[in-house]
């Protein structure tokens, strides 16, 4: 195998040198037609994003878990328009390799379609695939275009292409290197066959996505051919080297209004797979001097016998969701951004593992650095003109649930259900809460599907869909709430579930400046609940999680980690219990305004007790009435935190906090 080195993919991740040919049609163009020509480039990526989401057919490309994206001949990525910025670090690096290594042999040619969804040459995960095309002007190879989405099955040891029981990439299922899979603008047939021969669970899936994916990637070509043909090639080259050229100093005016200095977090997570530990998943140490940062890993856990291993491009990917939502959020989503930015990574720690280490579960392993670059990067700005786009941590729970089996239309499927993991919350922010049940830290954009879209497309009822109370991390700005919503097995006699997850235990994410980190999330099961008795008896035909928690209803409450390998859920008496994370807090909570708390609580946001033990505001929850006297003297009882428990606070550990008040 030539698989690129790491350093190759830390390469491939900074922009090429412009060539003297670039420079002079950079420097040609024009001030007006430069914002012009970049407000085409997003249309036609926005017209990609759009076609491809309405041509998937997972769950995920539905939902636009996916990126379009437009490269410069070199393969520097220029411009995209993107769900989720996670997969903005993959293309360049792949791109890179193709040219390095198969320009001879088999060649790059007008109509190729070239494809790959193996970490070890740049990806992140198995299940996140991607097509690639060249763009040839006049016979030159001018510029490339990429389509990258998320198709959960891959033919791996267990269905939905995350095993948590795999212990090395071999029982990852389909692996495929860079190759080139189509010809003449048509994906060649043997590929199709060769889909098949891997196993895969849901074949239509795969195929249908990888379509979408050529699909896309050849509209994108189309537009930026009709670009070259209307503008001309000078404009054209010029504009995209200019881009890069705007979106590098950007990047670097921005980090230089930080205060220099060293900053680290440290984060854990409770599993590895289906193994419970305490393991450091991200030791983080930011260096900012001038209009630079440094990012060194040292100190990272080893790397694991599980699938809870991610290769340094893939946790680069996860930093990029926070740095592009939040820091770069109005610069193109660009390699040049990145050109200031270096990083150090330790071999064999779970975030530079073996070539051969188990990786699917990519995702989990990353979460640390993705809670910890929001913690470093939020107190480098804060002494900044900038302070009032600080944010903490999203939950980047990312408890993710995969149901496989035969649907009530006779088909066979195994796909990662995109509802839950589409409604956490949002961190808090300097100046307001974050939002209830926002989206998902990995995809930003993306969309949680309705409810009776999910029972069309899959065999279960969803009796209930709602926000989940008390998961928001608490703080002066309240972190917004997760959802909770129920699953039932419906139209079969029973499928196959699983889910990738940790923070049962104890949370990754941490607040800031006092704030509390969200609860953990269990894995629950309701078993031996009828649920068509449940429905017909239960007030307004609703049926409040509390209520089926208490055994209102009867069966037994089963509570298990959330994440769980492959098990079999019987139909109409077992309910799976899907929770989707809250977003952690900023600030301490005393200093949070009373009247905020109270309408938490008539919102069945935070409870009563909530509000009583942590806030130390008695409110009547009937009427959401305060009890001024009672809160002033509540509240007086207990220490205001100090800069030294604003420092404390930021430990993986908040909950102590919240425990020793109450």
């Amino acid at each position: 195998m030539s698989y690129p080195t790491l350093q190759e993919k830390l390469t491939a991740l900074k922009v090429t040198t412009a060539t003297a040919y670039e420079r002079r049609c950079a420097e040609a163009v024009k001030p007006g037609d430069y914002e012009i020509g970049v407000q085409r480039t997003a249309d036609v990526l926005d017209e990609g994003y759009e076609i491809f989401m309405r041509s998937s057919r997972s769950s995920m490309g539905v939902a636009g878990d996916s990126i379009v994206a437009i490269f410069n001949a070199q393969g520097d990525l220029v411009n995209a328009s993107a769900g989720t910025y996670l997969h903005a670090v993959i293309p360049p690096i792949i791109i890179k390799y193709i040219i390095g290594r198969h320009s001879e042999n088999p060649g790059i040619h007008d109509g190729d379609i070239w494809y790959t969804n193996d970490a070890l040459y740049g990806g992140i995960h198995n299940p996140d695939q991607v097509a690639i095309m060249p763009v040839f002007f006049e016979g030159e190879l001018v510029a490339w275009t990429a389509a990258l989405s998320h198709t959960t099955e891959t033919g791996a040891i267990e269905p939905g292409g995350m095993p948590l029981s795999a212990t090395a990439r071999f029982q990852e299922g389909m692996n495929l290197p860079p190759m080139r899979v189509g010809t003449n603008f048509q994906i060649n047939h043997d590929v199709l066959e060769m889909f098949a021969a891997f196993g895969l669970r849901a074949e239509a899936n795969v195929t249908v996505d990888m379509r979408a994916r050529a699909t896309t990637a050849d509209r994108v070509r189309v537009r930026l051919l009709e670009m070259f043909e209307r503008e001309g090639k000078d404009f054209v080259v010029g504009l995209m080297r200019r881009m890069l050229d705007e979106a590098e100093a950007g990047a670097r005016a921005r980090i230089a209004h930080w205060a220099d200095g060293t900053y680290k977090a440290v984060t854990f997570s409770d599993a590895a797979g289906l193994r419970p530990g305490l393991i450091r998943n991200c030791s983080m140490t930011m260096t900012k001097k001038g209009d630079r940062l440094v990012f060194d890993f040292t100190g990272t856990s080893p790397e694991n016998p599980s699938s809870y291993n991610a290769h340094p491009q893939a946790v680069i990917g996860h930093m990029a969701n926070y740095i592009y939502e939040y820091v770069f959020h109005d610069l193109p989503v660009s390699s040049a951004t990145f050109q200031p930015i270096d990083f150090v990574f330790p071999p064999n720690t779970m975030l530079f593992p073996d070539p051969r280490a188990a990786t699917s579960c990519s995702v989990m392993a990353a979460t640390g650095a993705m809670s910890a670059v929001a913690n470093c990067i939020s107190r480098a700005r804060y002494g900044s003109d900038e302070w009032k786009q600080v944010a903490a941590s999203q939950g980047n729970g990312g408890n993710a649930i995969v149901l496989a089996g035969v649907s009530q239309w006779g088909a066979n499927f195994a796909d990662m259900i995109a509802y839950p993991i589409n409604t956490e919350g949002q961190g808090a922010r300097a100046t307001s809460d974050g939002m209830d049940a926002y989206g998902f830290p990995w995809c930003a954009f993306g969309r949680a599907p309705d409810v009776e879209s999910m029972e069309n497309e899959f065999p279960m009822l969803i009796p209930f869909s709602s926000h989940w109370k008390d998961s928001g991390g608490h703080g002066k700005h309240r972190g917004g709430v997760g959802t909770a919503q129920l699953w039932v097995t419906h139209h079969v006699p029973m499928l196959f579930q699983m889910a990738i997850a940790d923070n049962s235990s104890i949370q990754t994410p941490q607040p800031l400046f006092g704030g509390y980190a969200q609860p953990t999330v269990p894995g629950i099961l309701l078993d031996g609940v009828d649920i068509g008795e449940a429905l017909a008896s239960a007030e307004a035909g609703t049926l409040p999680l509390e209520a089926l928690l208490a055994g209102e209803f009867g069966g037994t409450v089963v509570s298990q980690p959330y994440g769980s390998s492959i098990h079999p859920v019987a139909g109409g008496q077992s309910i799976i219990v899907g929770l989707s994370t809250g977003g952690t807090g900023y600030g301490d909570p005393l200093d949070r305004d009373p009247e905020a708390v109270a309408a938490d609580v008539v919102k069945n946001l935070v409870s009563a007790e909530v509000a009583r033990d942590v806030y130390a505001v008695v409110v009547d929850e009937t009427v959401g009435r305060i009890d001024e006297d009672a809160t002033q003297a509540s509240r007086n009882r207990l220490p205001r935190s100090t800069p030294a428990d604003r420092r404390w606070m930021t430990s993986p550990f908040t909950p102590c906090r919240l425990i020793a008040r109450s």
